[in-house]
């Protein structure tokens, strides 16, 4: 697989960005980012796409449709998806890569859910029957950042990460999976770890079997944080691919494994090589 970016730094680089300057995305550069959309491959099936609009900024950003959280953007990409049992993994994990390719560009983006009004957006794209229009993010150069976006990125904890030990384990949840052991594959665990996630509350959990990573969806099933697993889960696979780490995203048997109610398995990663 070859991503196009360099991937843990894209990682590093990335963060959400709701001040832009008034520096005009051109016609080539998006272009680009729809060819790369089409290059990014899709293992949980729902289909994914994506739609560029134009709207004019306001100074609190209002008439944007955003609810003031983005300023200055101009550009913005309104995601669909077919309305599937997958689409919030495919989404997550679509979307994810695409946003760290635009990162590689030298363009900010910010994920956005609930914090815009659909219904302006919608008006300005084609929706196709069984489809949803589920995600939003502006799309610009960064500006540097409003005190407001630094008190709501302070707010929502969006600095900070839940240590491995919590999230990767190795028998049924109770034992902390020593990172020592997988090779290369710590650096794909520590990728997904520093994934982007709604309220940065960091919904995935993994299980390391010795052929497998399993993952886990743990809290609220909302489409917003089932679709962050698909996020952490991009970060896993492309990382595996530039390690040079052969594996599979696949279905397993993760039956032996006890899960709490607020638990649902998603997918799992087997290993050519650990």
């Amino acid at each position: 697989m070859n991503t196009g970016f360099a991937v843990s730094e894209t990682v590093r680089a990335r963060t959400s960005v709701r001040t832009y300057t008034s520096e005009t995305v051109s016609q080539k550069t998006r272009e680009k980012i729809l060819a790369y959309l089409q290059t990014i491959d899709n293992p949980f099936g729902a289909k994914v796409n994506v739609q560029f609009v134009e709207k004019k900024t306001a100074s609190n950003g209002e008439k944007l449709g955003t609810y003031g959280f983005i300023k200055g953007a101009a550009l913005f990409i309104a995601v669909t998806a077919e309305d599937k049992d997958t689409a919030a993994e495919s989404v997550g994990y679509v979307i994810e890569q695409l946003v760290l390719y635009m990162t590689s560009l030298g363009l900010g983006t910010c994920w956005l859910g609930g914090t815009f009004n659909k219904t302006a957006f919608a008006e300005q794209i084609e929706i196709p029957d069984g489809w949803i229009f589920p995600i939003l993010s502006p799309v610009g150069y960064p500006a540097k950042q409003r005190i407001k976006e630094k008190v709501f990125r302070t707010a929502i904890n969006a600095n900070n990460r839940v240590a491995s030990e919590k999230l990767f384990f190795s028998d049924a949840f109770t034992t902390p999976l020593d990172l020592k052991t997988v090779g290369k594959y710590a650096d794909c665990l520590e990728n997904l770890r520093l994934a982007p996630s709604a309220g940065n509350k960091q919904p995935w959990r993994v299980i390391f079997d010795g052929n497998a990573f399993h993952f886990f969806k743990k809290g609220s099933m909302q489409f917003m944080q089932v679709l962050d697993v698909g996020i952490g889960i991009n970060h896993f696979v492309l990382t595996a691919a530039e390690k040079g780490l052969q594996g599979r995203l696949e279905k397993a048997d993760v039956s032996r494994y006890p899960l709490e109610k607020d638990m649902k398995y998603v997918a799992s990663w087997v290993c050519d090589n650990v």
